[in-house]
């Protein structure tokens, strides 16, 4: 599979032309709207096998094959070029696929209102061949250790027929916001514990949850071993029921790191204690926040390797959001909020303010500015092939157990067709 930008003055058609491919087939993967008004900068996924490379200036065989991570002489037989020729500038090279290894890659699913919309069922069905695990968000812990539980629909039947595994997300919620008061309640109580426990068993049994993943936020830092001392006893408890157990951490560098989302949560116990945690690496950019990528590399690298120090890697997956924003300026601190826009949003934002997208190198996100029929000025960052193909060649780099989705309902096609392109998905 190759990933086009397009250039100013190219066609559709060109672009196929190019790849020995259709303008249906790119079409349909890219679930372009108006092929025939595409976006300077847009990047789309050409579902080819392989993908194609120009020669640059300084180019050798060499240095391309090393570029793929392919052997040179392969390269030179399949492309019928002698091995040590010097090779002409523009000349088009044919790189195989190569071999992909396993992954896992999760999704939360995130109901609201009072009914689940046909929109995000239908997400959710598209997604699930994709999937490991699907979490629909949330089951809430109450004060007397019940459950308040989210829409779940059609969900399970989902899950059952895509071979995914249910992954039941318990949460500290109250009115909806993290509440430490709560955290604190359940883990220095342990018949509010046990009451917990053995609800959360019985509902899982109800509907057939087979990971238990705590999403317990905005704890008190003196609740830090309290919560270890908790994961130690349900891990006892779900063993017994041979389930699967997964928290969510917060995007730390360093042990010590500081602030109420992150002290209580000790990467080493965590590592030590549960079959594997999702780290919420995103959320740099935010909606309260100056415009910038949500899930730049360069951070989300830092707290991947810092916690590689402290768990192995096939405990960890990366957290990457399905969404981006757009920001009104200029930015106010409490000012007005930015909107979240879906991958596909984004494009038709460019599109029909005819601007160009733009490409950090540096975070590796897209983005661009455009002025709104009022005369505001925006900036957007979202994800694109090549945004999501970063994380996916750290995912590869440091060995990493997968990846895990904020979340469905966001339309984002390329994301699907690259993890079939890197990775066998892991059925469990």
């Amino acid at each position: 599979m190759q990933i086009h930008v397009v250039e100013r003055g190219q066609s559709i058609f060109e672009i196929a032309q190019a790849y020995g491919t259709t303008v249906d087939e790119i079409v349909r993967a890219n679930q372009i709207s108006e092929p025939n008004k595409l976006v300077v900068g847009q990047a789309m996924v050409i579902p080819i096998v392989g993908q194609f490379y120009w020669v640059q200036p300084g180019d050798s065989l060499w240095s391309i094959a090393d570029k793929f991570g392919v052997n040179y002489q392969q390269l030179a037989q399949i492309n019928q070029i002698p091995p040590n020729r010097p090779l002409q500038v523009g000349l088009r090279i044919y790189i195989p696929e190569r071999p992909k290894r396993n992954a896992e890659i999760n999704a939360y699913v995130e109901p609201l209102g009072s009914s689940v919309s046909p929109a995000l069922e239908r997400s959710t069905r598209q997604a699930a061949p994709y999937l490991t695990y699907l979490a629909p968000f949330n089951f809430q812990i109450q004060r007397d250790g019940t459950l308040k539980e989210p829409l779940l629909n059609n969900f399970p039947s989902i899950a059952k027929e895509n071979n995914v595994t249910l992954m039941m997300v318990v949460a500290n919620l109250e009115n909806g916001q993290f509440s430490d008061e709560l955290g604190k309640l359940v883990l220095n109580n342990e018949d509010i514990q046990n009451k917990l426990l053995n609800t959360i068993i019985e509902t899982a049994k109800k509907y057939g949850f087979r990971d238990i993943h705590f999403d317990m936020e905005f704890l008190r830092p003196q609740d830090r071993e309290a919560y270890n001392n908790f994961l130690r006893k349900a891990k006892k408890r779900f063993d017994q029921e041979g389930w699967l157990l997964s928290t969510a951490l917060a995007p730390k560098t360093s042990a010590t790191q500081k602030g109420d989302w992150y002290e209580a949560h000790d990467y080493k116990a965590h590592g030590e204690i549960v079959d594997f945690v999702v780290i919420m690496t995103y959320e740099w950019g935010y909606s309260g926040g100056p415009p910038m990528a949500v899930s730049p590399i360069g951070p989300v690298r830092d707290v991947i390797e810092y916690a590689l120090t402290e768990m192995p890697g096939s405990k960890i997956m990366m957290g990457q959001n399905l969404y981006g924003y757009d920001w009104t300026l200029p930015f106010v601190q409490g000012g007005e909020y930015a909107k979240a826009v879906s991958p596909q949003r984004a494009i038709e934002i460019a599109k029909q303010n005819n601007v160009p997208i733009q490409y950090d190198t540096k975070a590796q996100a897209p983005h661009f500015d455009y002025t709104d029929s009022a005369g505001k000025q925006h900036k957007v960052w979202f994800e694109d092939a090549r945004s999501i193909q970063a994380k996916f060649d750290l995912i590869k780099e440091l060995n990493l157990r997968g990846i895990s989705y904020w979340k469905l309902g966001l339309p984002f096609p390329q994301n699907w067709l690259l993890i079939t392109n890197n990775f066998n998905v892991v059925k469990r």
